[in-house]
């Protein structure tokens, strides 16, 4: 049975998580605003989707004499958005990565993430890059960089932005995420495989042995990353594998094809207008690269076309190291393809639907720009976590169908009313759009 989570136990455990973020002020300058006020006022600016959400608040206060910063946010003080930045520029990304974890736990031990195990009972971590700032001015020493053709220096930041995934389930779950930097003691621009590897380091021992299926583009089916995910920490992965970079693989595949030992599977399906053939292949054994120490994987592939023109709709192709069988690679297959919602229901959705990922909301000279990424991509699970396991937020959510329609009206209304706390907000909006129901 499924339990609540409630908005206010987030922003509690959140409040006293953040009370030993690094600090490195001294004397009178650490006195007025704290650095929990400082995550605590970045936070709500991400949770609000409002830029100007603290600067409303300030108003509130001065005639009121309170806010919604300090009754929904639990701020002590507001700081104004260059204290924030001072305050924040110092903290490493890495200290926010717990609560990410907490919020999981939390989802968890209330019963909602059994619902996102799938195949051999694991849960799917899809993985993937993502750009958030880019500029030709604008720099810190954690930026990488690249020269155009025209010799103009590019500074960007970039992260591996982990996801939780389940196939035709719309909410993804945000994990911490790994930025892409300048590594010390390394010569070598970070690179997105170098990332990855870090994340698993840092993070693998949150799941047991054999319990995650990570999902990857054809960047991540190299025969490092797979043996380390492989041997090394005992999970599973599917990756898209491609003839161009895997001319091995494809080569064994033509030759086991010649002696029977690739398995063909075909399945008619109606869309909804027209019949397809979904054909399968399979097969078993087959090296990641040439030679000796070559690691094998299993090999599968999804052709999709119109029943009646031939005509191609979808083709694609993984290596795993899952056991193949007729009776398991379309779930294999609808697990790989799943690999599509790290970028169109987190990346997209983080760029496009009110998060502003790419937005500048300040870059400072140490951990700004990634540390203010990282809460962003905190509000994004706290609002997922929330759809999935608040009867209120839900209710709201499903109710105000466009998601735009949803963060005007939390905007509007904590500008001009005060709040005791998040159920006066929820139960408020409820009693407003006069919506029937009844408590969990």
């Amino acid at each position: 049975m499924t339990k609540q989570i409630k908005m206010g136990r987030i922003i509690e455990r959140l409040r006293a998580s953040w009370l030993t973020l690094t600090d490195v002020r001294k004397g009178n300058n650490s006195q007025k605003y704290t650095m929990t006020d400082g995550a605590l006022a970045a936070f709500s600016v991400f949770f609000m989707q409002a830029a100007s959400f603290l600067a409303f608040q300030r108003d509130m206060e001065q005639k009121k004499q309170n806010s919604n910063a300090k009754t929904l946010f639990e701020m002590a003080q507001i700081p104004s958005d260059q204290q924030i930045r001072n305050l924040l520029d110092p903290v490493a990304p890495t200290e926010i990565h717990a609560d990410y974890w907490w919020v999981i736990d939390e989802l968890a031990a209330a019963g909602h993430l059994d619902s996102y195990r799938c195949l051999e009972g694991t849960l799917l971590i899809a993985m993937d890059g993502v750009t958030y700032h880019t500029s030709t001015q604008i720099h810190c020493e954690h930026c990488q960089q690249r020269r155009d053709s025209q010799g103009t220096v590019h500074y960007y930041h970039s992260a591996i932005a982990p996801v939780i995934v389940k196939p035709d389930c719309p909410h993804v779950l945000s994990l911490p995420p790994e930025c892409i930097v300048p590594q010390d003691g390394h010569e070598k621009q970070d690179c997105e495989r170098t990332a990855v590897k870090r994340w698993l380091q840092q993070h693998r021992a949150r799941f047991a042995p054999r319990s995650v299926t990570y999902l990857g583009d054809d960047l991540y089916a190299n025969q490092p990353l797979c043996a380390l995910i492989d041997q090394t920490y005992q999970q599973y992965f599917i990756f898209v594998c491609k003839p161009d970079s895997h001319v091995t693989l494809y080569q064994e595949v033509a030759l086991l094809e010649k002696t029977g030992g690739v398995t063909t599977h075909q399945v008619r399906r109606w869309n909804g207008r027209h019949h397809e053939l979904w054909t399968y292949r399979l097969a078993s054994r087959v090296p990641l690269r040439a030679g000796n120490d070559a690691l094998y994987g299993n090999w599968c592939e999804l052709h999709i076309t119109h029943a009646k023109t031939g005509a191609s709709i979808y083709h694609n192709a993984w290596v795993t190291n899952h056991a193949l069988s007729v009776a398991n690679v379309a779930v294999v297959s609808s697990m790989g393809r799943t690999r599509w919602k790290v970028e169109n229901e987190n990346i997209n959705v983080l760029k496009n639907q009110g998060y502003h990922l790419e937005h500048n909301f300040g870059h400072g000279a140490l951990y700004l720009a990634n540390t203010l990424f990282t809460l962003n991509l905190l509000a994004f699970l706290v609002h997922t976590t929330l759809h999935i396991a608040n009867h209120e937020y839900r209710l709201l959510r499903e109710t105000l169908a466009v998601r735009r329609t949803f963060f005007h009206d939390f905007r509007a209304l904590t500008r001009y009313l005060l709040f005791d706390n998040w159920q006066h907000l929820f139960d408020f909006m409820i009693d407003g759009l006069e919506i029937q129901h009844s408590p969990p």
